[in-house]
């Protein structure tokens, strides 16, 4: 396992060396630039991670060129490496259109590579258009955050599920009325509210309105940071939702389907507890279920359930090719699986 990993460091080092060098992440033909900057002195391979995405959205590239360097100065975490990227276009949705997924995926691999960051201390937060960001790419990629915070976004019509496992904070302006974000923003958390009421081992999460505060809110919203460095993400939690969002994935934690049966809204649920695991909701036709030796024991019988009932009781076999598969999917040594089962429900 370790040489693998160690081919793993050693070849997607030398594909993103120059991307990193250079400050600018690359993908599909879109270029993300970022500037970063360190705080404290944490050991290589136990840093954390900042990613903080800056306003503007539907403007010229001067006012956004503006917003991002406002970005850089505006949070200060006690530890860590702080980046602030450069979204590549000038548009309202200029955070979470396709292709920033794979994007804020090199980044933080980079970053993991370079830097000796820990891919699970890895922080999102945004402001204005970055907090509609942040409402879509937080549940979009929840496997990556080990928290995240929306500073004055608009919520649109994300759905929160499948923030289960990665604890969310929600920050809004009293009278931010533009958009109706005043109150949009506590009506998704009273959201949260219900579904912690319903799983309350999930979905960690604060809301703040900021008593006389506009859309500006003279930075009280810095209170996150030392909120979120509380938590570090677990890679293989006990319960996973997914639902998928506007841009299809086809793995999410331990779980994984064929992405052409993907679309908006599916929904798939599963928790596993000893070698047992149930599959208690899903809209599609097959899952694949990523095994490994941190979450099962495989030298016994693994047992699937699908709506109570057996759908599979058998010994699994371990693959080192898998191994190597999916840790260069995932660039991710947390997700290197050795075992999958992919069953036709």
């Amino acid at each position: 396992m370790d040489s693998l990993i160690s081919l793993w460091h050693t070849e997607r080092a030398e594909e993103l060396k120059g991307e990193w060098e250079n400050q600018a992440m690359v993908y599909g033909g879109n270029t993300m630039k970022f500037w970063h900057k360190y705080y404290g002195d944490a050991p290589r391979g136990t840093r954390s991670m900042w990613i903080s995405m800056h306003g503007g959205g539907n403007a010229p590239a001067e006012l956004n060129n503006q917003q991002w360097e406002n970005q850089k100065l505006l949070y200060k975490p006690s530890e860590g490496l702080y980046v602030a990227p450069r979204a590549p276009w000038n548009d309202w949705d200029m955070w979470f259109k396709p292709g920033m997924d794979e994007l804020l995926h090199r980044l933080i691999t980079a970053a993991v590579l370079f830097e000796g960051v820990d891919p699970n201390k890895v922080y999102l937060m945004g402001y204005s258009a970055g907090g509609d960001g942040v409402w879509r790419m937080g549940p979009r990629m929840a496997d990556s955050w080990a928290a995240a915070s929306m500073m004055a976004g608009h919520p649109g019509d994300v759905s929160l599920l499948s923030l289960r496992n990665t604890p969310f904070m929600m920050w809004v302006g009293e009278l931010d009325a533009a958009y109706e974000r005043n109150k949009k923003v506590p009506e998704w958390g009273k959201k949260l509210d219900q579904l912690q009421s319903e799983d309350s081992e999930g979905y960690v999460h604060e809301t703040h309105v900021v008593k006389g505060k506009p859309h500006w809110m003279n930075l009280e919203d810095a209170a996150a940071v030392p909120w979120m460095a509380k938590f570090t993400r677990n890679p293989l939690p006990q319960r996973v939702v997914w639902q998928q969002g506007d841009v299809m994935h086809n793995y999410f934690y331990w779980l994984g389907v064929n992405k052409d049966e993907a679309k908006k809204g599916n929904l798939l649920i599963a928790e596993r507890n000893g070698n047992t695991i149930e599959i208690i909701h899903s809209d599609y036709s097959s899952v694949t279920i990523y095994l490994n030796e941190r979450m099962f024991n495989l030298d016994k019988t693994i047992v699937v359930k699908y709506k109570s009932k057996m759908i599979f009781r058998e010994k699994v076999k371990k693959n080192v090719e898998l191994m190597k598969t999916t840790l260069y999917e995932r660039d991710d040594p947390n997700y290197m699986f050795c075992s999958k089962l992919k069953l036709n429900l």
